[in-house]
């Protein structure tokens, strides 16, 4: 299992609970990418990053159908929750949030 252990206060401070074993996935599913401080942060002034986070996260690693503008709004909804980061919104995090937005974190943790 991926150590999600350095995450953990910063998702429970945007988040209703905390499931280590879907947080885990997400560190696991995250690997190398989370040692680079570029990619561990997601920048929501950056449309392609935004882009990729639907395409990637929430289409193919949550397998969501979900319309265009469903899935952008929900993204959209995660970049004001975590406003407080500033620049800094960890990706864990970040895509704990999404999993969590739609109910698919028993999914990532099962």
């Amino acid at each position: 299992m991926a150590d999600a252990s350095a995450y953990a206060e910063n998702i429970k401070k945007y988040s209703n609970g905390y499931n280590q074993a879907a947080a885990e996935k997400i560190v696991g599913h995250l690997g190398i990418a989370l040692r680079n401080k570029d990619s561990s942060i997601v920048a929501c002034s950056d449309s392609g990053e935004l882009d990729r986070v639907r395409e990637k996260w929430c289409r193919g690693k949550l397998g969501l159908a979900h319309k265009q503008q469903e899935l952008d709004a929900a993204i959209q909804f995660v970049c004001e929750k975590m406003k407080a980061e500033g620049g800094q919104k960890s990706r864990v995090t970040f895509y704990y949030l999404l999993a969590e937005h739609f109910g698919r974190l028993e999914a990532l943790s099962g």
